[in-house]
């Protein structure tokens, strides 16, 4: 039971501190609309979607009323289509994208993920042809979000799918170009990707999962912030505790919103996502936390350092508040929704390389990063590999969400809008990575791997 002093807490941190529940995600299983036919396949995978996710919105409206606690996005996560699409006769599965956007906007959420294929140890038929349908598949939808898995520490690294990947961003940016390339911020390359994941753009819903779940990400970044403004110099195993304390109200809150989905949904609870999730509004930033541990900004020497501390103790804290904490879980640094990132990275402080350094200690990796348009499918491909060997060598998940801005330069900005947020575009190396790219093969797992 929440006691009257947690509850006060806990009004205090939603009007002043910009606590919310950044997402309630319903997965649901298409493994059961599986067909030789695509246009029956389809057909099921829309009835199903709109029958599972039907009172999902209204049940997130009805808790936000009855509780007072904001849950921002609404959102639905499906079977990686290239699993389900692949029995079908389609050689272009742009319908089957069209047919989950127009699901997900019959039962009105904001995002449906799912738009997936795992390669990391190589292609099956199917996951060619979705590969080569993103492109298509996102600029002519809308709220559909696609993911591809190319490396993980038990396969290593596909390397022919991340030179795919960077032709992929590449034909993306291109087809979306009078949005700056808006489909690329739909797109997530992931290593060690997990099923259980209810962040966009990279959700969808593993094999393993059961036929429909509902999991919950919370986020608290300027409650964080908030909480290190009260411990001002002191030293960092009191800010580490007073984070880990913070984590543990912020994920008791997700907790009661999953928990309550799930009973009124009748949809078994899955997992609370205990990640940081900055927004661009001021004061709901992952770099200011940084910054209040004494970083003139964000980016500078010793920010690797204290992300580090921030990512563990999130995961400390919150693990002990829910029955289940699962998909990412730690901080996010997503550069262009961000407010304390976006000022860091448009006057120079923040680089593309310090970002790499910061995702071997944080959740999940290079996000919403945009770069200049003319930047080379070899070089996109390049940032990939590099990600990828991160998670598979320190066996964690990282990602790669990229926007090679069709037309922009160094210096300029990209305005996204909403919780996109602004992106200033970027520097990545003027020197070429084809010749690397262009080996292909596989990447071998690392040593480590092999633990049975």
């Amino acid at each position: 039971m929440i006691n009257k002093g947690e509850a006060y807490e806990t009004l205090h941190m939603i009007e002043n501190e910009h606590l919310d529940v950044r997402t309630i995600t319903m997965g649901i299983s298409l493994l059961d609309c599986i067909d030789s036919s695509a246009q029956k396949a389809c057909e099921r995978i829309y009835d199903k979607i709109t029958k599972k996710a039907e009172k999902l919105v209204k049940t997130g409206e009805d808790i936000e009323k009855d509780f007072g606690i904001p849950i921002i996005n609404k959102r639905v996560s499906v079977t990686p289509m290239a699993l389900v699409a692949g029995a079908s006769d389609a050689d272009n599965y742009v319908m089957f994208a069209k047919t989950m956007d127009k699901a997900a906007k019959e039962v009105g959420v904001n995002f449906i993920g799912g738009f997936s294929a795992l390669v990391q140890k190589g292609f099956a038929k199917g996951d060619k042809i979705l590969i080569d349908s993103i492109p298509q598949a996102l600029a002519e939808t809308d709220i559909v979000c696609s993911s591809v898995n190319v490396g993980s520490t038990k396969a290593g690294i596909n390397m022919d799918a991340v030179r795919l990947m960077g032709e992929v961003i590449k034909k993306s940016a291109d087809l979306t170009k009078a949005s700056d390339g808006f489909g690329c911020a739909k797109l997530v390359v992931f290593a060690n990707a997990v099923e259980d994941n209810p962040f966009m753009a990279g959700a969808f819903h593993g094999v393993g999962e059961a036929d429909c779940v509902i999991n919950v990400g919370v986020s608290g970044p300027g409650v964080v912030k908030c909480a290190l403004e009260k411990v001002k110099g002191a030293d960092f195993g009191t800010v580490a505790e007073t984070i880990k304390k913070t984590a543990f109200k912020v994920t008791r809150m997700g907790q009661l919103v999953a928990r309550e989905a799930s009973q009124r949904l009748g949809v078994p609870f899955g997992i609370v996502d205990l990640s940081l999730a900055p927004t661009p509004a001021v004061g709901d930033s992952v770099a200011y936390i940084l910054e209040e541990m004494g970083l003139e900004k964000c980016g500078t020497h010793g920010t690797t350092a204290a992300l580090a501390l921030l990512n563990d103790a999130v995961k400390k804290g919150g693990v002990f508040a829910s029955s289940s904490v699962g998909g990412l879980s730690g901080a996010f640094i997503p550069v262009s929704e961000d407010a304390g990132m976006i000022s860091a990275a448009s006057i120079g402080a923040l680089s593309l390389e310090k970002l790499e350094a910061m995702t071997c200690v944080c959740s999940v990796g290079l996000d919403m990063i945009v770069i200049p348009g003319d930047t080379t499918a070899s070089t996109i491909s390049a940032i990939i590999a590099d990600e990828a060997a991160i998670g598979m060598i320190n066996n964690k998940t990282t990602a790669v969400r990229i926007i090679p801005a069709p037309g922009k330069k160094v210096g300029d900005v990209v305005e996204f809008g909403g919780l996109l947020g602004t992106g200033p575009v970027m520097k990545v190396s003027e020197f070429s990575s084809e010749e690397f790219i262009a080996r292909g093969g596989r990447i071998p797992a690392p040593i480590h791997s092999l633990r049975n």
